[in-house]
């Protein structure tokens, strides 16, 4: 890693260059040097939180005088429980993992035999066809190449986004934010270090430390492959709204959790204040809960009295509100608040959830129930995690198949919806698109494909029309040597 100070060009350039020597590395030398990263940064543990509490104390101050929202202070604070102990843990969770490009056989690639031991990113076969004798045809996987990540207050991501980087063979350029700028230093000068002994091309990973080159960078399309925005919504439509670089992330994360009438009380009220008060400031706290009108009585007094209790405010429909107020005693009646439309499409960012019924027309089944909860899902969601409480299989299963979010749960917390825990050891970001990689983008999301044959001097004119050959088509085994 190095901290540059380049013309955002010669940035992007470099990184172009290192990025071939860097998916050609052996996996040996790149678990070498995630292990190189992690006890570096063990060591520097109490520096790094120094200058984290200096950018907490700045950034308390702007959030104090109204320049710096709560939310993003929050995500700025490497001291909150577990989260340094998670940065750690996933630099070894992404050293564990399989490596994106291994199989356990020898690769031929490019006429090269490859011993098992230098296996990596570009040598994965997931197809393979024999088109004609001495004609075979493979499909392998590859690094992206190239990636810009721009991220705001979150200092961790430089420790998460160079892991995985590594791991996958891909180059990484990252600009961080003002408010975590002592934070993301610190790291980056003690992954630099660490690195500098290792087989990684110093230029494989770079933090920029040029102030207002966001713009530039976003213009490098011929040299960056990806950009990943983490940040604000309003970072994630700049950059979108600024370059023809494709783009991976979310603008919002407004999630939905359905509760149907048949769901287990103690797991509905466990699973929603999870979701909701886990980590209100995450793109995965669930921000709206639709009740089945059937549910108001059994159901939402539980659910809101235990949120209430937390500090959460509900905004309520009038239907559940007259049902909460019924139900609960004065004094967390008094604290309930109508809902307006726009609550519905709003991330809070913080303990407020706004509370919807499904209500259905007379003679309704179970069924229309359920639709009418999927198509305020899809109206409404930003299709990154959305839930639904239920003990039936049937009404689960349809849900899933339904909902057209990149993360779709049963009976379970929206804020599963983070790469370390799918097992992804971090991620790089959630992604809503609907591309290669959605989700919590991972060391697989990090992998596209090249198409690679091997021939026997085959030409195209050989094949076809009067007296030409036939092609053979057939699907062979992975493993099957050329």
């Amino acid at each position: 890693m190095s901290l540059t100070d380049s013309s955002p060009e010669q940035i992007a350039k470099a990184a172009s260059v290192a990025s071939s020597s860097l998916a050609t590395l052996p996996s040996v030398d790149r678990n070498d040097a995630l292990t190189a990263i992690h006890r570096s940064l063990t060591l520097a543990k109490e520096t790094i939180l120094a200058a984290n509490a200096q950018d907490v104390a700045l950034a308390s101050q702007a959030a104090a005088d109204g320049q710096l929202s709560q939310s993003i202070l929050k995500r700025l604070d490497l001291n909150r429980p577990g989260k340094w102990d998670d940065m750690l843990q996933g630099i070894l969770d992404v050293r564990a993992l399989d490596d994106p490009g291994a199989v356990e056989r020898i690769l031929t690639y490019c006429g090269a035999w490859l011993h098992p031991a230098l296996y990596n990113t570009v040598g994965r076969v997931t197809l393979k066809t024999l088109l004609d004798d001495g004609l075979v045809l493979e499909r392998v996987t590859c690094p992206i190449g190239v990636l810009l990540i721009i991220f705001e207050a979150r200092p961790e991501v430089v420790a998460n986004i160079a892991a995985l980087a590594i791991k996958s063979g891909n180059a990484a350029i990252l600009k961080g934010g003002k408010e975590s700028t002592a934070s993301f230093l610190a790291i980056s000068t003690t992954i630099s270090s660490a690195l500098g002994a290792t087989a990684v091309p110093n230029a494989a990973i770079q933090l920029v430390t040029t102030r207002d080159v966001i713009g530039s960078l976003l213009d490098c399309d011929k040299y960056i492959d990806l950009v990943i925005p983490r940040g604000s919504n309003e970072l994630v439509r700049y950059t979108k709204e600024h370059t023809r670089i494709p783009v991976l992330g979310h603008a919002d994360g407004l999630c939905s959790i359905y509760v149907h009438p048949d769901a287990d009380l103690g797991l509905s009220v466990r699973v929603v204040v999870d979701s909701k008060l886990d980590y209100p400031a995450a793109c995965n706290s669930v921000e709206t809960l639709l009740v089945h009108e059937a549910a108001l009585d059994t159901h939402l007094p539980a659910i809101a009295s235990a949120l209430l209790e937390q500090g959460c405010s509900l905004r309520c429909d009038s239907a559940s509100k007259t049902a909460l107020s019924t139900a609960l005693p004065a004094d967390k009646v008094v604290l309930l608040q109508a809902a307006v439309d726009e609550d519905y499409d709003t991330e809070f960012l913080s303990p407020v959830l706004a509370i919807k019924t499904v209500v259905l027309p007379e003679g309704s089944t179970d069924e229309i129930a359920l639709t009418l909860a999927i198509a305020h899902i899809n109206s409404h969601s930003s299709h990154h995690t959305d839930a639904i409480l239920t003990s039936s299989p049937w009404l689960a299963n349809k849900f899933k198949a339904s909902v057209g979010s990149a993360c779709v749960f049963s009976n379970t917390s929206t804020r599963m919806a983070d790469g370390m825990r799918f097992g992804f050891g971090t991620e790089v970001g959630i992604s809503t698109n609907k591309i290669h990689a959605r989700g919590p983008v991972g060391l697989e999301g990090l992998c596209i494909y090249k198409f690679v044959i091997d021939g026997s001097g085959q030409v195209a004119g050989d094949y076809g029309g009067a007296g030409g050959k036939n092609w053979r088509h057939e699907r062979m085994p992975i493993n099957q040597q050329n």
